[in-house]
């Protein structure tokens, strides 16, 4: 089984408001930035559909660990999704990104790390960056 690295990100200016998502793919030597954002949305949304996103471009099964700065997308699922299942997601916000994300995750093996956000974390640098770059064209402050 293939090991990958993932760091994500999601960035939203208004809470709700304009939003953007990141991912960086890292097999090796070898790294891809994924990107995209949304007009209206919010930071947890868009935080989602950054691992969302990271894990569904993966081809095969893999041994993935799959860095956030969001204690929401580790705790919700390191912690929170049994619970979650259970009850058939009532009650959750946002249930069909945990659905996404879960569905995403099913063919891997991941290790769901938690990094400190804004800490000089290198990779979280650039997917913070790379979310923040992908909303401007949404309407997100370019300053």
């Amino acid at each position: 089984m293939k090991k990958v690295e993932i760091f994500t990100d999601g960035a939203c200016s208004g809470n709700p408001g304009p939003g953007g998502w990141a991912a960086l793919l890292r097999f090796g030597d070898v790294e891809k930035m994924l990107s995209g954002g949304a007009a209206h949305t919010t930071n947890n949304r868009m935080e989602l559909q950054g691992a969302i996103e990271g894990l569904l471009a993966l081809k095969v099964p893999c041994q993935v660990t799959l860095y956030t700065d969001s204690q929401y997308v580790q705790k919700g699922m390191r912690e929170w999704m049994p619970g979650w299942q259970k009850k058939a997601f009532k009650g959750v916000k946002n249930p069909e990104l945990w659905q996404a994300l879960l569905a995403a995750a099913q063919p891997h093996v991941i290790d769901w790390q938690w990094v400190r956000g804004h800490n000089g974390h290198a990779e979280n640098e650039r997917v913070d960056e790379a979310a923040r770059m992908a909303a401007i064209p949404f309407g997100y402050p370019s300053s």
